[in-house]
């Protein structure tokens, strides 16, 4: 039987974990970058590459690295502001963007990757206060595609110089103060009454000239009438026409007015 030599189970354990150990740093040498992310590569702290998805190696110890989600993303925010008119209007801006994957190494230096609360919400306010200040209270309502082109158009403008891509943005309905919405109101109620007044009145003059020429058509047929009765001789004609319509009948008192009979005293 061999003898116990604990200096060799000590080298044997040393060695397993050592094992151990090179296996575990080896196994986390390697990382996975996948589709809509980027990685940020840092040694001792600085940036040093940008990579895509895949599969990568870094520097164990030296090396570390951050992944990047470079997909669309939605941010949302109020927006207070006051028109040309000085009405105070309230609104909420959603848009969907998405960080500029070729510069992220410059925007991490610069602003690092909380975009959101530190240039998002700002610039929104900013150009939203500008843009708003154009336009009277009414004017945003019956120009709402042009305000939201504009602030659309100042957004874009204003991320990109920070590497951030505007896709799209939606704007709720503008809100405003009670009082406004109450002048709104009655406006609106004026202006369908008046056009229900100017209905009213084009009715009624419409129907004057139908009545109008109703009489004239009927002033025209007595004219030809009356012309036709002439032509055709007079009251001759007119008695000729009541024996015509005559059942026979003799009324009960006879004398000048009776119909057709002309009676002749006796000379």
């Amino acid at each position: 039987m061999a003898d116990y030599n604990p200096t060799n189970s000590l080298r044997q354990i040393a060695i397993g974990a050592v094992a151990v150990v090179a296996l575990i740093v080896l196994w986390s040498s390697f990382y996975t970058v996948t589709a809509g992310q980027r990685a940020i590569v840092f040694r001792f702290g600085q940036v040093q590459s940008i990579e895509h998805d895949g599969l990568h190696f870094k520097l164990p110890l030296i090396e570390s690295i951050k992944l990047v989600d470079v997909r669309t993303q939605k941010a949302e925010s109020p927006a207070n502001a006051g028109t040309r008119d000085l009405q105070s209007v309230e609104t909420h801006v959603a848009l969907n963007y998405h960080l500029n994957a070729d510069s992220l190494s410059d925007t991490y230096s610069r602003i690092g990757l909380d975009v959101e609360p530190k240039i998002i919400d700002p610039r929104i306010q900013e150009v939203v206060k500008a843009v708003v200040a154009r336009f009277s209270a009414e004017e945003l309502l019956t120009k709402r595609d042009d305000v939201k082109s504009e602030i659309a158009n100042g957004l874009r403008t204003s991320l990109s110089t920070y590497n951030i891509v505007l896709e799209d943005i939606q704007i709720t309905n503008f809100s405003f103060s009670r009082a406004f919405d109450s002048a709104i109101e009655a406006k609106q109620t004026a202006e369908q009454n008046a056009l229900k007044a100017k209905n009213d009145l084009d009715r009624i003059k419409v129907e004057a000239q139908q009545k109008v020429a109703m009489a004239q058509a009927e002033a025209e047929a007595i004219k030809i009438q009356a012309q036709a009765i002439k032509e055709q001789g007079g009251a001759e004609y007119v008695q000729l026409k009541a024996i015509e319509k005559w059942n026979g009948v003799l009324p009960q008192v006879s004398g000048p007015t009776t119909p057709f009979i002309n009676l002749e005293r006796g000379k």
